[in-house]
């Protein structure tokens, strides 16, 4: 730049000093750069969802091992301590997994002592899950799991439920909404 030449800030300048066509070359060049941008590992959302999931829960499991309990296990848990009892089929719904996901970690749970697992009276096809006295027991343990947990990833009340909105939305913007049914 030489002296007396005023330094172009954006690409408005651009567009006032050289009548547009410059501008164009500079967006275009920036437009470039960004779809290149876009395509490296640390811009990518999925892998900071990803390494962020695992190390999260990973984190959970040294809190998690002094209940007894695995990651997966305590999400069950957690569906049980809100409403006992529950149908697979709703434990399933409400963990977004598939019961025959959810059976094994039900048999591990009941071997435990946590849940007991019946054939609900009246529908022999719906599986009734119940905590037993001792898994209701645990839920006065796990109350110390959040905070120990916000204490551990630095995070405040607030700041969790900001994370945790944001994951919700994107859950919600992954479902199929009525126009994306599969045609027949």
């Amino acid at each position: 730049m030489t002296e007396g030449t005023p330094a172009i800030q954006d690409v408005q300048d651009v567009q006032d000093a050289q009548g547009g066509h410059v501008a164009q070359d500079v967006q275009d060049v920036q437009d470039t750069r960004a779809a290149q941008d876009d395509l490296l590992l640390e811009q990518q959302l999925c892998f900071a969802l990803t390494v962020a999931s695992r190390s999260v829960v990973g984190a959970y499991k040294p809190v998690l091992d002094k209940l007894g309990l695995t990651h997966p296990q305590y999400l069950v848990m957690l569906c049980l301590w809100e409403a006992s009892p529950r149908s697979v089929r709703d434990i399933s719904d409400a963990l977004a997994q598939e019961p025959a996901t959810i059976s094994p970690l039900l048999r591990r749970l009941e071997t435990a002592g946590f849940i007991t697992r019946q054939r609900m009276e009246g529908n022999e096809r719906t599986l009734d899950v119940r905590l037993t006295p001792r898994g209701a027991a645990l839920r006065e343990q796990a109350t110390e799991v959040p905070g120990i947990m916000m204490a551990r990833l630095k995070l405040t009340r607030e700041q969790v439920g900001q994370l945790h909105a944001s994951m919700m939305d994107l859950i919600a913007a992954t479902r199929p909404g009525p126009d994306d049914a599969p045609r027949r």
